[in-house]
């Protein structure tokens, strides 16, 4: 199959690297069944030519079909460049190339791997991040991998910056850099409540030392509010997915955030992408945002607002959705 499935297969599917997570059926952690387990069984198939057990009980088709699926879809990550990396990219995959099999072993064949299922898929524009000298852009972060529970809500999320990026470098205080190096060294002597102590001082300064892939990292924080969109709050209807949602897209990946503004909150106003993918067309695209015309009259928002309100998809789903912009109006007033 090529270094693509060897690398998910050593990387992803491995029973014992995720041992805090169940195991689903492939033997993988549940977040990780989906494109690990695929490319695990097509890596298998090119070798063995048989297609996995159990599949038959999600499938209506012959095992003769099911082995002409992976004919094709084998031929179909071959050709994929880059291979995909996602749940929706691998499903998307799947899709096209059994585009002319029955709708349920399709959907069967998803629903083996746990992959998202056609209408839950949106399909997502060419529009590529904002140039260098775009009206109002005031500067780019690339971010670490960003921990899930850094997602405060549909819009909000905070991320962290290495302090080595060429940005940042130059303006770390001098009282951080101080506090990082002897952190590090009160760790080496085990003294904990004093490392403890001087990371506090770090954290309160805008910082904090990361412990990524066993490398600890002095990054700055930054709170992120996603521009042009406004998702319903927590205990909105439908805020709990949202958050989820944005979780979901972002978790454990690396951003390219476009800062355009700050709010009176402090928050970075800005553009969000994620491998390639704008993040506030997938919110808006599946009903999890509104377009928040107050501040954005960018036209491509409008109309993926529009579109998700045509198929009452997500939020949309309710023939008068509360505005949150509204929402939290009345809550200040008391009503």
């Amino acid at each position: 199959m090529g270094n693509a499935l060897r690398f998910l297969y050593g990387q992803c599917c491995n029973p014992t690297a995720d041992s805090d997570h169940s195991l689903g059926h492939h033997g993988v952690s549940t977040s990780t069944v989906g494109v690990s387990a695929l490319a695990h069984d097509l890596y298998h198939f090119e070798i063995t030519s048989q297609v996995p057990e159990g599949l038959g009980k999600h499938v209506v088709s012959s095992k003769k079909a099911q082995v002409n699926w992976y004919k094709k879809l084998s031929e179909a990550w071959r050709e994929s460049k880059p291979p995909p990396k996602t749940p929706e990219e691998a499903s998307r995959l799947v899709i096209h190339s059994l585009k002319r099999h029955k709708k349920a072993d399709v959907e069967g064949l998803l629903a083996f791997y746990g992959l998202p299922l056609p209408h839950s898929l949106v399909e997502l524009s060419s529009v590529g991040p904002p140039s260098s000298d775009a009206p109002g852009l005031k500067f780019e972060l690339q971010t670490l991998p960003v921990d899930g529970k850094a997602v405060a809500d549909g819009d909000t999320v905070t991320v962290y910056v290495s302090t080595m990026d060429p940005r940042e470098s130059s303006c770390v205080p001098r009282d951080v850099q101080v506090a990082a190096v002897q952190r590090s060294k009160a760790r080496a002597k085990k003294n904990y409540p004093k490392a403890d102590e001087l990371h506090k001082m770090i954290v309160d300064s805008g910082y904090r030392v990361l412990n990524i892939q066993n490398e600890e990292i002095l990054a700055r924080k930054y709170r992120i509010r996603l521009r042009g969109i406004d998702a319903p709050e927590g205990s909105m209807p439908y805020g709990k997915e949202a958050k989820e949602e944005l979780t979901k897209i972002i978790q454990g990946k690396c951003l390219r955030v476009f800062v355009f503004d700050q709010d009176r909150y402090g928050r970075s106003v800005g553009d969000i992408y994620c491998n390639g993918i704008f993040v506030q067309e997938v919110m808006l695209k599946k009903g999890m945002a509104w377009h928040y015309t107050a501040y954005d009259r960018r036209s491509e928002l409008e109309k993926w607002e529009k579109e998700a309100r045509a198929e009452r998809i997500g939020l949309w789903a309710s023939s008068n959705p509360e505005m949150p912009w509204e929402w939290r109006k009345n809550r200040r007033e008391g009503r």
